[in-house]
């Protein structure tokens, strides 16, 4: 055989086995709920190449999605996930995520045995452990993995997920969710992951107030906001919340990202489950005071930076 034609013959059998390897890697997936978070998450994934169904309360949605990214859509989470090897949910609270579980035409319903469900909502660690001991009844593994980094992360796949639940389920679902994540770790058993979503909330909590706090103090000052910020980020006082927020906060922009009602919601959870572990969370209780204020300015929809909002409206 000649030097080119055993050359041809190698780069076709590279192309078959690259070919075969996709394939290989490519993995049914059903995706339930898709607000401003699970939308763009559902579609890097089938952009990698995976063959995703979806599902959403409104239909419509659902529908939309499939003709933006060429996947599939159901009309019911049972139906949905029909054949799905992993099933992700990013939906609204508790009851919403019983609902897509649970009952006749829920997920749990229509799943393998040895398939793995990955929760994305943020929840009550109590509901997890609930839907966890469901999930095994069935032989169904259940992974929590609330997620951060807002809407901004979803589209641009730079989520921070934090898990809980078996180990092995894990490293199963993780080559999944390193999709659109850029670090993804088990925390521990089922709850885990949610109890460490709480810290995460209970941080942002205190870290808006204080750049609220000092951002409303440089206008009273007749200071230059965006000045300040650009010296201060660049000591102890920077942050994510710095870096992203304070030129929409200046300009009394508050549509980027996670909406107040949302963030409520989150720390009433915090909150409900410090009482039930003995922690102290003063502050953190202070400022979803401060968000309710925030809702009664008609600001539920608004983006968790505009506590501020709260300081200047007190001075009206």
């Amino acid at each position: 055989m000649r030097l080119t034609q055993a050359c041809a013959v190698i780069d076709t059998n590279a192309a078959i086995a690259q070919h075969q390897s996709k394939e290989k890697h490519m993995t049914k997936l059903a995706f339930l709920g898709l607000g401003v978070m699970g939308a763009p998450m559902a579609g890097h994934l089938q952009k990698a190449g995976h063959d995703v169904t979806v599902y959403n309360r409104t239909t419509s949605k659902a529908a939309d999605w499939a003709k933006t990214y060429g996947g599939g859509h159901a009309a019911t989470p049972r139906e949905a996930v029909a054949g799905a090897d992993f099933v992700m949910a990013c939906v609204g609270n508790d009851n919403d995520l019983r609902s897509v579980c649970l009952g006749e035409h829920g997920a749990f319903a229509g799943m393998a045995e040895g398939s793995v469900f990955v929760d994305h909502t943020t929840v009550s660690a109590a509901v997890t452990r609930e839907l966890n001991a469901a999930a095994a009844a069935l032989k169904i593994s259940f992974v929590d993995a609330p997620i951060s980094g807002g809407q901004a992360g979803a589209e641009n796949a730079q989520l921070s997920i934090m898990c809980g639940g078996d180990q092995a389920a894990f490293d199963t679902a993780l080559p999944a969710m390193e999709v659109y994540s850029k670090i993804c770790r088990r925390i521990g058993d089922s709850g885990a992951g949610q109890m460490t979503k709480m810290c995460n909330q209970i941080a942002i909590a205190g870290v808006v107030q204080g750049l609220s706090e000092a951002l409303h103090f440089a206008e009273k000052a007749g200071l230059d906001g965006r000045a300040v910020v650009e010296v201060i980020s660049q000591g102890a006082a920077g942050s994510w919340q710095m870096a992203n927020r304070y030129e929409t906060m200046i300009d009394n922009e508050f549509e980027h990202g996670f909406a107040v009602d949302w963030m409520r919601k989150d720390l009433g959870i915090c909150l409900d489950t410090a009482d039930e572990t003995g922690a102290s969370l003063p502050i953190t209780a202070l400022v979803d005071q401060f968000y309710k204020d925030v809702q009664k300015l008609g600001g539920g929809r608004w983006d968790t930076s505009s506590l501020i909002q709260r300081l200047r409206r007190m001075d009206i």
